[in-house]
């Protein structure tokens, strides 16, 4: 009898040993995966100048920063690697509404792997080369936002879009150096239809930080499932349907003491625009239609530090458009953009800022009207009946 409880005994030891090395094994590897959920809200008191004629009073949301929520994770996989993915839905806080055309994670959604040695791999919806390596060179896309961004952002710096089905791979940082690509697929049986490919770099060192990158979509907008697609609500989600979306550009930072100065130059070919997007810009009818569209982007900027919590930045930009009508006579606004942001951090989560910019466009000619539009957001501003128009913006964001 002894025998028998001793024998019980060792095996409901050796049951509780295994049992308590299972729940260790479990936490261990609850404790390599990690879910974060986080956000910003940017909502603010808009005034622009002249609207088709008249002065427009707004509450606008997310101008600087795009109001969102989401949730981002990975998962330890063992030498060096790491599953993970994002999911990130943006929306407007004046009315609850989801943004990108109503998608539940318009901004992003992806899952993929990442790697120590040899970078990360994602599939899904994301941010396209442009945005990733060069826009944070920009005025706009780094800290001030729609109302600094380049005419109709037509270079997508802004991020007016985002690139479906997208496979895409991003280096690790070479002493500095980091480059990616990605490729879009048109999710079609014709398989060039609005599909996109896209690739960039970028060098840091120190003071300066240079970069390049490209992008070309066929087709955009053409349909409902290809890269840059029509959305939920109808609309399309880039800036434009064409035969064929081609930017590429160049950009410098250079840092002397709490300045930082910066240069960027980026052109957009637009191959027969069709939709509304450029309605400002309806040529006179000896024009035609746009058999095609270009804009020459050259933009400089400044940004002062002068304490850690307080910053101004102030940019221009000056962009030549050309217009190819279908008559072969063609037409060349050029834009002359200026802005200025002051921004204070009342916290490490919160702050305030104004901001105000300015636009002009020149040698209309046979353009009829300005096709002016300070801010690429369509809540809050939209073509000025003059040659001018004037926006300013103060407001308040958190981040969590």
């Amino acid at each position: 009898m002894n025998k028998e409880v001793s024998t019980l005994e060792i095996s409901v030891k050796k049951w509780m040993f295994a049992t308590g090395l299972s729940v260790m094994a479990i936490g261990a590897a609850h404790a390599q995966s990690s879910v974060t959920l986080f956000g910003l809200i940017d909502e603010g008191f808009n005034y622009t100048n002249n609207v088709g004629g008249h002065p427009l009073y707004a509450l606008s949301s997310g101008d600087v920063q795009g109001s969102r929520w989401g949730m981002r994770g990975s998962e330890d996989l063992g030498g060096g690697l790491a599953a993970i993915f994002k999911l990130e839905s943006g929306f407007n806080v004046n009315n609850g509404r989801l943004g990108q055309q109503g998608r539940a994670f318009g901004r992003q959604a992806y899952v993929g792997v990442s790697s120590n040695d040899y970078g990360t791999l994602t599939l899904g919806r994301q941010y396209d080369s442009v945005t990733d390596y060069l826009a944070s060179l920009t005025a706009n896309g780094s800290w001030g936002g729609g109302m600094f961004s380049h005419p109709y952002d037509n270079d997508n710096t802004d991020d007016t879009f985002r690139l479906n089905n997208a496979v895409k791979y991003a280096s690790v940082n070479y002493n500095g150096f980091s480059f990616g690509g990605m490729y879009a697929f048109s999710n079609d049986t014709n398989f060039a239809l609005n599909r996109a490919v896209s690739a960039g770099a970028q060098y840091s060192n120190g003071s300066l930080t240079i970069a390049a990158a490209y992008l070309d979509i066929l087709n955009p907008n053409a349909n409902g499932s290809g890269a840059v697609s029509i959305g939920p609500n109808g609309s399309g989600d880039g800036s434009w349907t064409a035969d064929r979306q081609q930017i590429w550009g160049g950009g410098i930072n250079y840092v002397v003491g709490s300045a930082t100065f910066g240069f960027v130059y980026t052109r957009t070919n637009l191959s027969h625009p069709t939709d509304t997007q450029y309605a400002a810009l309806a040529p006179a009818t000896a024009l035609g239609t746009a058999s095609m569209l270009k804009f020459n982007n050259y933009e400089l900027n400044l940004k002062y530090q002068f304490t850690p919590a307080f910053f101004v930045g102030g940019m221009y930009t000056y962009t030549e458009m050309t217009y190819s009508g279908s008559t072969g006579g063609t037409a060349k606004p050029k834009y002359h953009q200026f802005g200025l942001m002051a921004d204070y951090n009342l916290s490490k989560r919160t702050d305030l800022y104004a901001q105000a910019a300015y636009v002009q466009v020149a040698d209309a000619g046979a353009v009829a009207g300005s096709g002016l539009e300070v801010a690429s957001n369509p809540d809050t501003a939209g073509p000025s009946s003059t040659n001018r128009q004037f926006m300013a913006r103060i407001a308040i964001r958190h981040k969590f």
